[in-house]
């Protein structure tokens, strides 16, 4: 089955250089540009006439696109990605999964900032939580093998600033949206802990459209929120589906423009079909999409 949903990490004129990166730091992963700008942009996007607009990189089979463009938005780590080093990706050795962490682990930490220390936990013998030189965060963590198997990639949402305490109620949203959705594990801060109250989740699983997600409410006060530097792309099948989840999304009408949406927690949305590729191969594609809000297939 398909990826349905598509993070998408904003990157500022280095998507390239990122991609590249990403190609060499992560196992099992590779990176290709998957689409370039036209040559005839408006004067505000000039620069960038020819060159890269995403690229496309494959972390063990879960994709990741990389966008291309300005300095308006950057990812934070209101969304972060768990890397799950199960000893079963690694013919059963834990030793060969703390090692490949380990390595992967000191390339993600080069140019960047350690955010929790590479250290034994309550909830795993070996985890750290790391900001890469693009601003993308990372959550590396050596898996139970005798647990209930997870894919290597599960992006994480954290609540935090004016979203705090509500990553209960968001992930029971979204999944009422999602067809193959729903909560699954929580554990619970049971005492005060920083702004996270008790009772709110300190971790979280559920599944949109079938694909593992990770929530949590952050447990130490921060000032930042979701921005579209991260955004999840949702493709789908028709016009129809395109409707509904824009209609069920959507909610700060000044943030819709070219199939891009805002919903009620801040988090960013692009709601596409998943033509997109072929459409864009029409003449006048690129300028028909800059003038809509939600992408209608029929107006390409």
């Amino acid at each position: 089955m398909s990826q349905k949903i598509v993070p998408n990490i904003w990157c500022t004129r280095n998507a390239d250089e990122a991609g590249e990166f990403y190609a060499d730091a992560l196992p099992r992963t590779t990176a290709e540009t998957s689409a370039r700008y036209p040559m005839e942009l408006p004067d505000w996007q000039a620069e960038f006439a020819g060159r890269t607009l995403t690229v496309d990189v494959s972390i063990d089979g879960f994709q990741i696109t990389l966008i291309n463009a300005g300095d308006e938005f950057s990812p934070n780590p209101s969304m972060s990605f768990m890397l799950n080093f199960d000893p079963l990706m690694f013919d059963g050795s834990a030793d060969d999964a703390r090692a490949a962490l380990d390595e992967t682990w000191a390339r993600l930490a080069e140019g960047g900032r350690i955010i929790m220390a590479l250290d034994a936990y309550p909830f795993s013998p070996h985890y750290g939580w790391v900001e890469d030189r693009f601003g993308v965060s990372w959550q590396l963590l050596l898996t139970n093998p005798e647990g209930e198997p997870r894919p290597f990639v599960i992006p994480q949402l954290m609540f935090c600033g004016p979203v705090q305490n509500r990553s209960r109620e968001a992930a029971s949203f979204y999944s009422g949206v999602l067809p193959g959705s729903g909560v699954g594990f929580i554990a619970e801060h049971r005492v005060q802990t920083g702004p996270a109250e008790p009772g709110t989740v300190m971790f979280g699983e559920f599944r949109l459209a079938g694909q593992w997600f990770s929530m949590m409410d952050s447990a130490i006060a921060l000032d930042y929120t979701f921005t579209p530097g991260i955004s999840l792309e949702v493709r789908c099948a028709d016009q129809a589906e395109i409707d509904e989840y824009w209609d069920a999304l959507s909610a700060v009408p000044e943030a819709e423009q070219c199939g891009w949406l805002t919903d009620r927690y801040g988090l960013s949305w692009q709601i596409v079909p998943e033509t997109m590729g072929a459409l864009m191969e029409r003449p006048g594609a690129y300028e028909k999409m800059m003038e809509m809000k939600k992408l209608v297939i029929a107006d390409f």
